[in-house]
C-alpha cells in the first residue's frame, strides 16, 4: 500500500473505531462505584441512582443517566463539609434520592429532546441521611433530610454559571451552612 493511500486508510480506521472506543458513562452501570473513596473525614455513599426521582420521572432517560453527575455532586458536598467541619469530627452522608433542576420536554419536538429546560416548576431535590460523630465516636448529630429550594432561579447567580449541577451544589451548600456551622465563627 502507498504511504499517500496509507494516511487516509488509517485516518478512516481511527474513525470508525473511535464510537466502540468511547465509553459513554452511566449513573445507573451496576459496576459504577455507589460511594466515594474513603479518604478525610467526610464519607459520602448513595442508593442506586437507577431508583432516583431524576431517571424514574425523566421524559428522556437515556439523557438523564449520561454523565457521572452523582459522583460529582459526591465530591462536591465532601469538599464542602471538610470545610465546615471541626477538627476531629467524622460526618457520613448516604444521598437517597436526586432529583436534578429542570427536566427534558420531549413535546418540544427531536431537536429539543436531549435539552434540559431549567424553569421554576422543575426545582432540585435531594434526599441523604447523615451521621456526624466526635473524635472520641459519640453521635452528635444525624438524621434524614428533604432538601429542595423552590426559588430557585430567583437566588443569586452562582460563580460558575455554565455548570450544569449549579442548583444542586448550591442546595448542598444551603444545606451544610445551616446545619453545620462553620469551626472558625
Amino acid at each position: 500500500m502507498k504511504f499517500s493511500t496509507l494516511i487516509p486508510a488509517l485516518f478512516l480506521g481511527a474513525l470508525l473505531t473511535a464510537p466502540a472506543a468511547a465509553k459513554i458513562s452511566d449513573v445507573t452501570d451496576p459496576k459504577a462505584p455507589r460511594s466515594l473513596p474513603a479518604e478525610g473525614r467526610v464519607d459520602v455513599a448513595w442508593d442506586d441512582p437507577a431508583q432516583f426521582a431524576e431517571i424514574r420521572q425523566s421524559n428522556n432517560r437515556w439523557e438523564a443517566k449520561r454523565g457521572d453527575w452523582v459522583q460529582q455532586l459526591a465530591n462536591h458536598l465532601r469538599k464542602r463539609a471538610e470545610q465546615r467541619l471541626p477538627a476531629g469530627e467524622r460526618l457520613s452522608v448516604t444521598i437517597h434520592d436526586i432529583r436534578r433542576a429542570g427536566q427534558f420536554e420531549p413535546w418540544r419536538g427531536a431537536n429539543a429532546s436531549s435539552t434540559r429546560f431549567v424553569r421554576d416548576i422543575y426545582p432540585p431535590r435531594i434526599e441523604l441521611g447523615f451521621t456526624l460523630t466526635a473524635a472520641d465516636g459519640r453521635v452528635i448529630a444525624q438524621g434524614d433530610r428533604k432538601l429542595t429550594d423552590l426559588a430557585f432561579l430567583m437566588g443569586t447567580p452562582t460563580v460558575n454559571s455554565s455548570d450544569t449541577l449549579r442548583y444542586e451544589k448550591r442546595l448542598i451548600d444551603d444545606w451544610l451552612n445551616k446545619e453545620f456551622k462553620r469551626p472558625d465563627a
